[in-house]
């Protein structure tokens, strides 16, 4: 077992095969949840290729999302640290809207993959996540990373859940009640 593991549960889900419950595959450590798209987007969920961004003023694709030439939204990650599992993190792949300036200097710098010296932009968080009192329209700074990273977001109503986890922290009872409300129920290592 890791040594860093202060709570062995961890090594089981991290450093091991398990088999859901609910889905019946086998896992092999831990993976992020994502939100396929914005709250707001009533559209077909089919991407577009990014590129198709920078031409349309209705648009959705892995990684940007544009309503009526005016709202404007990029896929973000919610990172929480787990309690008790030696630094590892727990990310949700979140959506947050962006200013028209700062959507358009992001999305087109993208594929340069150097944007850790932007921001941070304020957004709303676009995303409803299961377990956690209305997550919608929270106000959230978006970070934007090197690499071609996804941006962090890093939540302003400190005394919201989400954010009190995004802090403080998440224990393996925890995550094992939110995947489980995502269709992943951690049951048996493999």
């Amino acid at each position: 077992m890791n040594p860093e593991f202060e709570d062995p549960r961890w090594h089981s889900v991290l450093t091991r095969e398990w088999r859901c419950a609910n889905c019946t595959e086998s896992h092999h450590g831990l993976f992020d949840l994502a939100a396929h798209r914005p709250e707001q987007w009533q559209g077909d969920e089919t991407y577009a290729p990014n590129a198709a961004a920078a031409d349309s003023d209705h648009i959705l694709t892995e990684d940007f999302c544009i309503l009526e030439g005016e709202h404007f939204f990029v896929r973000c990650v919610l990172e929480l640290p787990l309690i008790g599992a030696g630094g590892e993190r727990f990310g949700y792949g979140v959506w947050s809207t962006l200013s028209r300036p700062n959507f358009e200097k992001y999305r087109d710098t993208f594929d340069e993959g150097e944007q850790a010296g932007f921001g941070p932009w304020f957004g709303w968080f676009s995303t409803r996540l299961n377990g956690y009192p209305d997550t919608l329209n929270l106000k959230c700074d978006v970070l934007p990373q090197n690499d071609r990273q996804r941006p962090l977001i890093r939540l302003h109503d400190l005394e919201h859940p989400l954010a009190v986890e995004s802090r403080e922290g998440m224990s393996f009872e925890r995550l094992r009640e939110i995947m489980a409300l995502h269709g992943h129920a951690m049951l048996t290592v493999v």
